[in-house]
C-alpha cells in the first residue's frame, strides 16, 4: 500500500549524519520507556542501530506487544514497511500508537493482492468447483495487508510465515479447523507470494506442474475452470521484487568460483533457484545457519543485501566467509525509505505531543486478522496472540 508522505522540513534533510545520530539518541533517551523502536532485518545500519529489537516482521510485532506491556509504552516506531506496522497495530493494545516513519514505505508483494481482487478470485474459484465436494482453504503469507489476513481468517484460513509454511499447508490440506467430510477434498488458495507456495508445496511432495496453477488477479480468465479443478494449489501471481532477482545461473557461477561454497536462499526465490541451491530457509533460518557454521566455511546467500552484509561482518570475526549470491542490487527499495531524517522527525513530533504517521487497522479487520494469526500460532504451538 503506497501512501503519500509529505516532504520533511529542510532542517531534517540538511542535517549531517553525525548530528542526526546525536539528535535521535537524545530523543530516544528523552522518550524513554514510552517508546519502543523495532528494526527489521532488511533495514540499513543507519537506522537499525537505534532499534530496541531486531527481527522479522511477525517476531517484531510479538516482541512489541510484550515490550509495551512490560514497559507501559505509549508508542511503537516500526522501522519496516506498511504491512509490518499493521501487524504491530493488531497485536499491541488499542491505546498504543504504531508509527511508520515514512508512509511511502510499502511492500510491492503485499500490493499485489487487494481485498476486492481476492473476493473476485474466491467467487471465480467456487463457481468453477460448483457441485464438487471440494473445500478451499485460503492461506496468506505474513507479507500481505491486514485486509488479506482478515479475509483468510473470515473464510476458515490462516496466516503463515516462511518458517512455518509447511506446517500451515499440512493443516490446510487436512481441512483446517473443521474435519473433512467423507469424500471431501481440499484446495489451497495461497497468496500473495506464488514462490513460497510453490516451494513449500514441492517440499510436501506435490508436483509443481500437475498439482499447481497460477491465478493472475489482473488476468483472471487465464486460469481456466480445468486448471482450478485439476490443481491442489491455486497460487496467487505475486512475488518479492528482491528475491525475484536471483536466478539459477547465479548459483552456477558462485559454485564455479567457490567449489566448496554452500548456497542458501530464501523460499521467496523462484523454484528453479531453490532447486539449484544447497539449502533454502527463512530469514531466521539463514541467520542461524551462518551463525552455527564451521570456521573456514564459505556461504553465498540469496536474500536482501543489508541482512547479508551484516551477516558477512559478523561471520568474518569467526573465520566464516559470507557473500551475496548475486552482485545485482538486491535491496528492498521501499524499506530503504526509512532513514534517519524520517526517524528523527517522528520522534521530535512525539516529544512535542503529536503522533504522526500512525498506522491504524479498523476494528473489524483487526478481529479477523487476529483470528487468522491465532490459528497459525495454535497449529505451530507458539505463544498466543495478545492485546
Amino acid at each position: 500500500m503506497m501512501l503519500w508522505q509529505g516532504p520533511l522540513p529542510p532542517k531534517y534533510t540538511e542535517m549531517p549524519d553525525d548530528q542526526l545520530v546525536d539528535a535521535i539518541n537524545k530523543r530516544k533517551a528523552e522518550l524513554g520507556d514510552n517508546l519502543v523502536i523495532l528494526g527489521h532485518h532488511y533495514q540499513q545500519n543507519d537506522v537499525i542501530q537505534f532499534a530496541d529489537f531486531t527481527g522479522d516482521s511477525f517476531k517484531l510485532s510479538q516482541l512489541a506487544a510484550e515490550a509495551v506491556t512490560q514497559r507501559g509504552s505509549k508508542y511503537v516506531i516500526f522501522e519496516g514497511v506498511h504491512f509490518m506496522a499493521e501487524s504491530a497495530d493488531i497485536l499491541t493494545p488499542d491505546d498504543v500508537a504504531v508509527i511508520l516513519p515514512d508512509l511511502s514505505a510499502g511492500c510491492s508483494m503485499a500490493d499485489m493482492a487487494n481485498y476486492e481482487q481476492t473476493i473476485e478470485a474466491w467467487e471465480l474459484i467456487h463457481a468453477a468447483l460448483k457441485g464438487q465436494n471440494v473445500r478451499v482453504v485460503p492461506i496468506c503469507y505474513m507479507n500481505c495487508t491486514a485486509a488479506i489476513k482478515a479475509f483468510c481468517g473470515e473464510h476458515g484460513g490462516a496466516v503463515c510465515t516462511s518458517s512455518n509454511a509447511e506446517k500451515m499447508l499440512k493443516w490446510a490440506l487436512a481441512g483446517g479447523d473443521t474435519p473433512l467430510t467423507e469424500g471431501e477434498t481440499v484446495k489451497i488458495l495461497f497468496l500473495p507470494d506464488q514462490h513460497l507456495g510453490r516451494n513449500t508445496g514441492a517440499d510436501l511432495g506435490f508436483d509443481v506442474d500437475q498439482d499447481m496453477t497460477v491465478y493472475d488477479p489482473n488476468n483472471p480468465d487465464e486460469c481456466s475452470e480445468e486448471d482450478i479443478q485439476r490443481a491442489t494449489f491455486l497460487l496467487w501471481k505475486g512475488h518479492c521484487s528482491v528475491h525475484k532477482l536471483f536466478r539459477p545461473e547465479h548459483v552456477d557461477q558462485v559454485k564455479a568460483d567457490w567449489p566448496d561454497v554452500t548456497v542458501m536462499v530464501h523460499p521467496e526465490c523462484d523454484h528453479s533457484v531453490v532447486k539449484a541451491a544447497d539449502l533454502a530457509g527463512s530469514t531466521e533460518a539463514i541467520i542461524q545457519a551462518v551463525m552455527n557454521a564451521e570456521p573456514g566455511s564459505k556461504w553465498a546467500i540469496g536474500t536482501e543485501v543489508h541482512l547479508v552484509n551484516r551477516l558477512r561482518d559478523q561471520a568474518k570475526e569467526r573465520g566464516i566467509t559470507v557473500r551475496m549470491l548475486s552482485e545485482c542490487q538486491c535491496l528492498c527499495t521501499t524499506m530503504y525509505r526509512i532513514d534517519m531524517p524520517h526517524l528523527l522527525y517522528a520522534m521530535d513530533k512525539l516529544a512535542e505531543g503529536e503522533v504522526v504517521n500512525q498506522i491504524i487497522v479498523p476494528e473489524a479487520v483487526q478481529h479477523w486478522s487476529k483470528i487468522s494469526m491465532e490459528r497459525m500460532l495454535r497449529v505451530t504451538s507458539a505463544a498466543p496472540v495478545t492485546s
